[in-house]
């Protein structure tokens, strides 16, 4: 089975985060260091099939920044539920691995989502089907359906902001589509969209 070639401009996001973390573990950011970071990331990036990061090309900066707010708000907020569970319930915390379907079908949007995710204390992602983009999130005090639909909603709303950040223009079309369904009554549609 031959594999087909990825042009340069495709794998120079991957290369140039390859040399990065060449020099950072090195602590020696020197040109000829970098050099030997880079002929040794071509012959990684040659040598071992990484699938390619395919970028939306757009990267919307005035959503990041309210994103990333939110993003530590629930850092804390769970950092606390997580104490007052552990201190006051402890053994009582019913837990649940709750079934997530993602609208979008990229690996990076997949990955971003489970990273943002599993950064937020009492969650975790402990299984990704690449094949359907579904995640299946570890939830902390999940007591019943409206618990695992309120996981759900969460896990869907972070990958609509990382949409709305740095997806494909179709991927936001499509999300923009759904929310004006769900803002005039129609039921939104269910299942991912490519």
């Amino acid at each position: 089975m031959s594999r087909k070639p990825i042009s340069l401009r495709t794998e120079l996001p991957l290369l140039i985060w390859l040399v990065i973390v060449w020099g950072a573990l090195w602590r020696d950011f020197s040109p000829g260091n970098l050099l030997f970071g880079a002929l040794i990331a071509l012959v990684v990036a040659r040598i071992f099939y990484l699938p390619p990061v395919e970028l939306s090309g757009r990267f919307n900066v005035l959503r990041a920044v309210p994103f990333a707010l939110v993003f530590l708000a629930k850092v804390v907020a769970a950092s606390f539920q997580v104490i007052y569970l552990a201190v006051v319930k402890g053994p009582k915390v019913v837990n649940a691995v709750v079934e997530v379907p993602l609208r979008s079908h990229s690996d990076l949007m997949v990955t971003a989502t489970g990273h943002v995710l599993s950064l937020i204390p009492g969650s975790l992602v402990v299984e990704v089907d690449r094949s359907t983009s579904t995640l299946y999130v570890h939830g902390l005090d999940i007591r019943d359906e409206a618990d695992a639909a309120k996981l759900r909603k969460e896990v869907q709303d972070t990958e609509a902001g990382l949409i709305r950040i740095m997806g494909t223009k179709a991927e936001l079309a499509a999300l923009e589509a759904e929310t004006a369904e769900t803002t005039t009554g129609s039921s939104p549609r269910k299942g991912a969209t490519p």
